[in-house]
Order: structure tokens, then sequence, then C-alpha cells
């Protein structure tokens, strides 16, 4: 089972990572976004992320632009029934993900892995709704994709050890440290990390401190790269609130309970730097 084309459903800011990774590792990559807005933002998004690697001398000119002729945009669903794997990066709700998977699963070939980049949900679920569970897994990247080294291999019920051997291979491609787990909410790394960041939260909401002295206490005094808050707004605060509203609807346990801070938010369209506004103000993306 080898893959030389990869597509990837959603071109925001874990799509285009994904899609840059696969590309400066020799894969053509088809993505796909539901409007031509939304394409030509990730197109952007892409550009920018290859030109910052060429400024670091992380990427030569070279390098960049053979990268970039590897990369096709469309809105048309069909043009994904051409690849071999196509990894799955929209909106982190379950209805939506089953949505586009039932209508993936009826253009694609059988022999097509699939694979969510789901950072809670279960791919379990998931597959359910296609023909193909045992070509189905879980593929969790981290955020920023090109400079964060690994990603969770998530072991549907019914994922065979043929996909799972597979996908492990394409990630190790990708220059990716693979960690394997089962699927479970939240899967290793946000099954410990959200109870952190709500707590962070609800010490905000308490008055316990000002949101500035929280990050600078759990980031000196923790040695944390950032701060909870800041790291909310980097991760996104609406993807954080659905992750653990997830998370509490499995386990019923208050500690994934989003505190209605959060939830007002999300209301609000304070998603953090994505949109200009979270816990911090991003004028021009920054703080």
């Amino acid at each position: 089972m080898a893959f030389r084309i990869v597509g990837v459903a959603g071109f925001g800011l874990m799509g285009s990572g994904i899609v840059e990774v696969c590309a400066r590792a020799g894969y053509d990559v088809v993505v796909r976004e539901v409007s031509d807005d939304l394409l030509a933002r990730g197109l952007d998004r892409l550009e920018r992320s290859l030109g910052r690697g060429v400024e670091r001398g992380k990427l030569s000119a070279p390098d960049r632009e053979a990268a970039r002729k590897r990369v096709r945009g469309t809105t048309r669903i069909e043009e994904l029934a051409r690849c071999d794997l196509v990894i799955e990066a929209i909106v982190e709700l379950m209805d939506a993900k089953k949505a586009f998977y039932a209508e993936l699963d009826r253009v694609c070939p059988p022999t097509t892995v699939f694979a969510s980049n789901t950072s809670s949900l279960s791919i379990t679920e998931m597959a359910s709704v296609t023909r193909r569970p045992e070509r189905f897994v879980g593929m969790h990247f981290f955020n920023p994709v090109p400079v964060m080294k690994p990603v969770e291999l998530v072991r549907g019920f019914l994922t065979s050890e043929e996909t799972l051997a597979a996908a492990r291979a394409f990630c190790e491609t990708l220059g990716k440290t693979v960690v394997v787990c089962k699927d479970s909410p939240g899967f290793i790394v946000n099954l410990l990390l959200v109870p952190y960041l709500l707590d962070a939260v609800r010490a905000l909401e308490m008055g316990v401190a000002t949101r500035e002295d929280i990050d600078t206490a759990v980031q000196l005094g923790l040695n944390h790269p950032m701060g909870p808050l800041t790291l909310l707004d980097f991760v996104g605060i609406d993807t954080t609130y659905y992750i653990a509203e997830a998370m509490y609807q499995e386990f019923k346990d208050t500690r994934y309970a989003a505190p209605p801070l959060m939830r007002k938010m999300v209301l609000a369209g304070h998603h953090g730097r994505k949109t200009g506004r979270g816990f911090y103000e991003y004028p021009e993306g920054r703080r």
C-alpha cells in the first residue's frame, strides 16, 4: 500500500500545513475547499509559509518552487477520486465530518485510504458512514504542521494492520515522529492538555490573576514555550471548545466541561489569532 497522490480536504490553518509538508516531501497534492475564496486564502497562506521557510534558510528557492508546483487546488470533491490517500482537515464537528466522508466514499475507489486530522473525535464513528472502515485511520498533526514533529496515529475499531503500517510509513516520509493510540476521545495529547487549558480559563473567570500574569507564571514557572491563554489563541478558542464539548459528552467528566467564558467568546467570533481577537488582540496577526 503506497501513496503517490495525496488529497487534503480543508485548506485552513491545519490543512495548509499538511499540504505544505506533503508537497515538500515530494508528493503531488490535490487540496479541496468548498469555495474559491477559501481556496485563494489557503493558497496565499501556503505561499507565505513557503516564503518564510526560504527566509529562515529551511528551504531553498528552487525547492520552494518545486513544492508549490506539486499543489493543485479545487472546489470539486470529485477531484479527490484520483488520490491514494485523502487527509481530512475540516471543521471539528462530527456531523460535518460524517457528511463529508459519506460523500467522499461515493467518489473515491475502494482502494483509497481515508485519514482524519481530528484531534479528539471518534475515528470509528466517522468510518461507520463509509464502506471502507478497515482503510480508515486517524492522522492527527500538530500546529504548526511544518514545525511540529509528532503525529498521533489513531487505530479505529476496524482499522487494518496494513492501513496502520502504510500510514506510519507515510508520516515518516514527512519527517514526523509517530505515536499510535486507540480510538479514545482526545487521544494522548488532548486527553491531558484540554483540562489544563480549561482550568486556565476558569482561573481568569474567577479573577485569580490577569491574563498576562497567568501566562507569565506558567511560561516561566513550568518552562512552557507559551502560557495557556496564548496557546488557546494560537490553537483556536473555537477548536478547543468543540474538542472539550466532544470529550465531555463522551466522559461526562466536569474537567472537560468548557467554561461559560469560552462559549461566549466562540459565539462572539473571538477565536484567537485567526480572527484577530481572542484572549489577546492580534492586529495583522501579531499580539
